[in-house]
């Protein structure tokens, strides 16, 4: 349902050239850093972001000012207002709104200065709540959203259609993903704000440091869930920028999921907690299982390669670096 027939691009992937300019809207955050990081490693000499103090993405006038002068040839859309359950359910204008006008300005400004090839970030939470699983790309717009972050996945799929618009009515060379859910460096590990696994980290982390007999989450812990270190995104993101070309979006995943339940267990070991958990079933659990069909991607010549095991512990060690100084 969302490829366009009538798509028009002539172009075929090819490496791209590390010299020019390369843009990723949102460099600070977990994704868009470790985008950063992902091509300064492969070699590109001038990647370009700019802080939310040094440009607001919602102000359309500030975001056309900014290409004008920065001119970038790539783009990587990353930015985004996110976050979990209880943030989407309780703010779903803001989600609605601000990732609307995100997505807007910078696509408009990116077609009105030629930026030759862009790839557009998503979320998992486009399909439908009781989608078949896996999830493939065809299951888009085929049955109704999860009601808890429903603005949010409004909002990006509108940027897939934005994009999907582009290639028809001008040629361009534009992708998108659709990650599945993100964990790692630079995550959001706030209590109220964060998605599962960081909200996990530092309640069993705060657990364990205070000796509790117990921890408490939300939910039955029976949903399932596919978890991807944001590394294997970003890798998955230039892979795809020079090797893969269409107007349907693009599964990025593991292929393989837990359940919350497995996952909570997984946390409590790697940070030492040695208390039971319980579980609050008065609390939503969300969408009961959201596995993505990674067969496109594995055609294009990518699989991830870090282990949930693995990426736990190395998102722990960052955590532990850095707690004193995350956001309340």
């Amino acid at each position: 349902m969302t490829t366009i027939a009538t798509d028009e691009v002539d172009y075929t992937p090819a490496p791209l050239d590390r010299d020019a300019r390369f843009y990723v809207a949102g460099h600070r955050g977990m994704v868009g850093s470790a985008i950063v990081r992902k091509l300064e490693a492969e070699g590109f000499t001038d990647v370009v972001g700019a802080t939310s103090a040094e440009l607001d993405l919602r102000d359309r006038d500030a975001v056309f000012a900014w290409f004008d002068r920065t001119r970038p040839v790539h783009v990587a859309l990353a930015a985004a207002k996110v976050g979990g359950i209880m943030a989407n359910a309780t703010a779903p204008v803001d989600f609605l709104s601000d990732n609307l006008r995100i997505q807007v300005n910078v696509l408009d400004a990116a077609l009105q200065h030629g930026v030759e090839r862009l790839i557009f970030l998503g979320s998992s939470c486009i399909y439908p709540k009781l989608a078949d699983q896996p999830i493939t790309e065809d299951a888009l717009l085929t049955g109704h959203l999860e009601p808890t972050n429903d603005a949010y996945a409004i909002a990006k799929i509108a940027g897939i259609l934005h994009v999907q618009a582009a290639r028809r009515q001008h040629g361009k060379a534009w992708i998108s993903a659709m990650p599945t859910n993100l964990y790692g460096p630079n995550d959001n590990f706030s209590p109220t704000g964060s998605h599962v696994l960081p909200a996990l980290i530092r309640r069993y982390d705060e657990a364990a440091r205070a000796g509790a007999e117990s921890v408490t989450n939300w939910g039955t812990g029976t949903p399932r869930r596919e978890l991807l270190h944001v590394d294997d995104l970003a890798a998955a993101v230039l892979h795809l920028l020079e090797h893969h070309d269409g107007p349907q979006q693009v599964n990025v995943g593991t292929g393989t999921d837990v359940t919350i339940a497995e996952v909570a267990a997984a946390v409590a070991k790697v940070t030492g907690f040695e208390g039971h958990t319980e579980w609050d079933t008065s609390k939503p659990d969300g969408t009961p299982q959201k596995l993505l069909d990674v067969s496109q991607l594995a055609d294009a010549g990518w699989t991830a390669s870090t282990s949930l095991e693995d990426g736990l512990r190395a998102t722990y060690e960052w955590y532990l670096e850095h707690r004193d100084h995350l956001r309340g």
